[in-house]
């Protein structure tokens, strides 16, 4: 039976092109729908397999709002769009899709998506992975955690900024109105957050305690509207005496409002942003589907009983810890090879693994650098059928350019100069096996292109060579770098990461899980132990303190490296110091100059607003934008629509 799809796509041209390609391929095109409230319709009366989904669409709502309610109803959707900057994409992600096409596209992109993404539905429904979106399980366990509540709130911040970025949150109640549990977030210039109370916001901003309870009596009116940009923010400047006073000290330009309930009572989130013209549909409607997310924060942390408004110190408190000997092992119930650790997000990722392990879907796995990525590969193939063949392991980042095409897929005998010899490549090692291809987003397009194939056709051809090969390999990658930000920046097929990225695991950087340092420290003082003649059996409660202190920017193997140091710089049984290096900005800025790094594309469409601005909006002939910076008005139109520059921004 053939399979319906369902175009929803406000260009005519674009969606009867796409119908065409389609129904040539042998799939059935249910209808074309230009905005959210006719695709529903379509989608109650055609009940289509699929639906093909752009971004900006005629009305209100966007292709976001419509993705959440095609999430809930179980139907798998492929982004269509000609937006491809990271906001975008990070938006796009948090809505769980099974692919993202960039406009224009070919027809064999078309195809080869939508053979990804059927395969990614495929391997989630057997998996019943594909549930709950990545961004409200990172809340829900940053909520729950025990730590203190600005830790919490920081932890958070970072984990919405890709999504919702802001130089500024306020959360408030705005009924029963109070503020007596208000909370202020900041970014510094170095992408950190500052958390702030009442008391530490006055005393930032010189506001006086009567101005702030007299601007504050009433909540932030806005009459449901959500986002405010350019002539709308300056007029909520002169609405509100508290949006005039934060927006001058802390530079900001445009404002995102919303909404949450919580047993009966009302709460503002309320996100600011230096940019004049940041916040889109796409931005409202993304906030809007993670209102659960919203409610988690008020509950667990805006309400809790240690809330920032009642506390005066926002540092970490010293918390007394046990001291960790050398025979307190610790019980480790299966082997995960070598991975120590009890916390949850870890535990999730062992969850994971498991699941995955006994098939033959491909595997990315994610994490920071001294992560144990190449640990977690390791068991995969350890637990798989695969086990008696070999587990080939690939460094990508060590490749040399013009020798990866040999080294990955081999070469014959004088198939260029200096081969002397038939060469067997690492894909053809490992066949029956697995391959493990570490730091994937290292390599480059060209190669991005073969591994493509192979992937998708299961066969190789060696360099020089006029046949091809069937292999069976089952492939595992690793990178620690964000891909969606490679494929935003054009250095990573979006075709390759959909079909990497079937069943990603994302392990926990070191800092996210402190829980486990005591036992991380136990474990690598037996290990150094047992291999040298170190007499150190055990490690101070100050140590200890310290270790909980510092951020990991190395995570477990910086952690390992610095108990073997330790214990060789110790004389007694006992760790007393660690030699931690100093924390400092990488930046170089200090927090209170209030400079913004940004971007290439910040900076580009921050200059074509400014000249569309100076040009009212005029784009062809004299005068116009085009002439002004020098381009056809044709490209100039593409980087507009690419940049997500609306009409309205103009006015």
């Amino acid at each position: 039976m053939k399979q319906k799809i369902l175009i929803v796509e406000d260009e005519f041209i674009v969606a009867n092109d796409l119908r065409i390609m389609l129904e040539k391929a042998g799939y059935k095109v249910c209808g074309i729908a230009p905005s959210v409230v006719k695709a529903l319709e379509l989608i109650a009366a055609k009940e289509p397999d699929w639906i093909l989904l752009d971004i900006f669409l005629q009305g209100d709502k966007t292709g976001i709002d419509l993705a959440g309610q095609l999430t809930g109803m179980g139907i798998p959707f492929i982004y269509i769009s000609a937006n491809t900057n990271q906001g975008i994409l990070e938006a796009a992600k948090a809505t769980l899709p099974y692919g993202f096409l960039v406009k224009p596209f070919r027809e064999k992109d078309l195809m080869v998506m939508l053979d990804i993404a059927r395969y990614r539905h495929e391997q989630n429904l057997k998996y019943n992975h594909h549930t709950e979106p990545p961004l409200h399980k990172q809340i829900e366990h940053i909520a729950q955690k025990q730590e203190p509540v600005s830790q919490r709130l920081k932890q958070i911040s970072a984990a919405m900024h890709p999504v919702v970025p802001f130089d500024f949150l306020w959360i408030t109640r705005s009924k029963p109105r109070t503020t007596t549990k208000d909370v202020y977030i900041s970014r510094a210039s170095d992408g950190t957050f500052n958390i702030l109370n009442t008391d530490a916001l006055l005393k930032e901003t010189n506001i006086s305690d009567r101005d702030f309870k007299t601007w504050n009596s009433t909540a932030l009116a806005h009459n449901g509207k959500p986002i405010f940009n350019g002539y709308d923010f300056r007029k909520l400047r002169m609405e509100s005496l508290s949006v005039q006073a934060l927006s001058d000290h802390y530079k900001l330009e445009s404002a995102l409002i919303t909404e949450v309930e919580r047993d009966g009572d009302v709460f503002q989130f309320v996100f600011f942003n230096q940019l004049s013209d940041l916040y889109t549909k796409v931005h409202s409607g993304i906030i809007g589907q993670f209102k659960k997310s919203l409610e988690l924060i008020i509950a667990k942390i805006i309400l809790s009983k240690d809330s920032i408004a009642q506390t005066p110190d926002m540092g970490l408190p010293v918390v007394e810890k046990p001291i960790i000997k050398k025979e307190q092992a610790i019980i480790i119930q299966k082997d995960f090879n070598g991975i120590i650790g009890n916390s949850a997000l870890l535990h999730a990722a062992f969850k994971k693994l498991e699941l995955v392990a006994p098939d033959d879907t491909s595997v990315l796995i994610l994490g920071e650098s001294g992560t144990g990525k190449e640990k977690i590969a390791q068991t995969i193939h350890k637990l798989s059928p695969r086990k008696n063949k070999p587990l080939i392991t690939v460094n990508c980042a060590a490749l040399p350019l013009t020798l990866m095409e040999s080294e990955l897929f081999g070469h014959e005998k004088g198939s260029f100069t200096g081969a002397n010899e038939k060469r067997i490549g690492k894909f053809e090692q490992a066949d029956g096996g697995s391959i493990f291809l570490d730091e994937i987003g290292e390599l480059p397009l060209e190669a991005q292109v073969k591994l493509l194939r192979v992937l998708q056709e299961k066969e190789i051809e060696r360099l020089g060579g006029n046949y091809t090969k069937k292999i069976n390999v089952r492939i595992i990658t690793a990178t620690n770098r964000n891909l969606e930000k490679e494929v935003a920046e054009g250095r990573f097929r979006l075709d390759l990461y959909y079909r990497l990225n079937v069943f990603p695991i994302e392990l926990p950087a070191l800092r996210d899980r402190k829980e486990d340092i005591p036992a991380l420290a136990a474990y690598f003082i037996d290990k150094y132990g047992k291999k040298g003649s170190s007499s150190v059996t055990s490690i101070s409660t100050d140590a200890l303190n310290e270790m909980q202190d510092y951020h990991w920017p190395g995570n477990v193997r910086e952690l390992e490296h610095l108990i073997e140091r330790s214990m060789l710089l110790t004389e007694g049984e006992m760790i007393t110091k660690v030699d931690l290096p100093n924390s400092t900005s990488v930046t170089g800025f200090s927090g209170d100059d209030h400079f913004k790094i940004k971007t290439m594309e910040e900076m580009e469409r921050e200059h074509i607003m400014n000249i569309l601005q100076l040009c009212k909006g005029k784009i062809f002939g004299p005068g116009g934008a085009a002439e002004i910076l020098n381009v056809p008005s044709t490209t100039l139109n593409s980087k507009i629509k690419k940049l997500g520059i609306k009409f309205e921004f103009v006015k």
